[in-house]
């Protein structure tokens, strides 16, 4: 019977498989906090990776996994008040942190704050009953500017029907 298998040189890794990194199995802590210091001084990836003889995505991960922070931590950062009033927050044991106290304070919330998202998906459009250009935020195939030049186009007033099927 032959003898069919390889030397262990010639075998390669499956598809999505990789060898763990040497610098990342011997790294040591005081190594991976110079990494992070020198990200917080304002460096860049391949910056710190030439200071450091390292590859840049070994910095990448680095930084990106002292990043991480576990759900608790994050809920005892959190504020434990309304962003609108103050009041104190309950904690709950799902989904995402409380930020207002209630709807009521949500809504005035953002309307006391609403310059502050950067809107940029207004599409110029022009209506198909007035005829008047108009911005549409979000949707740029709008047809009609409100609810109003709809009805009046779609239900022309006299009685009159778009449909010609209708007896």
């Amino acid at each position: 019977m032959q003898n069919n298998t390889k030397p262990l040189q010639e075998l390669k890794p499956c598809r999505g498989f990789s060898y763990p990194k040497r610098e990342m199995i011997y790294m040591k802590e005081d190594q991976k906090a110079r990494i992070i210091s020198l990200r917080h001084e304002g460096r860049s990836y391949s910056q710190i990776a030439t200071a450091l003889s390292l590859s840049e995505n070994t910095v990448k991960s680095i930084c990106r996994r002292s990043a991480k922070v576990s759900k608790e931590e994050l809920i005892a950062k959190s504020a434990d008040c309304c962003k609108n009033c103050g009041v104190s927050l309950k904690i709950r044991n799902f989904g995402k942190p409380a930020k207002f106290c209630s709807d009521t304070c949500r809504r005035e919330w953002w309307k006391n704050n609403n310059s502050s998202p950067n809107r940029k998906a207004y599409y110029p459009c022009t209506c198909l009953g007035c005829d008047k250009e108009f911005l549409s935020y979000g949707n740029g195939n709008r047809k009609y500017c409100s609810h109003s030049c709809y009805i009046s186009k779609q239900f022309k007033s006299g009685g009159e029907t778009n449909d010609s099927s209708a007896i």
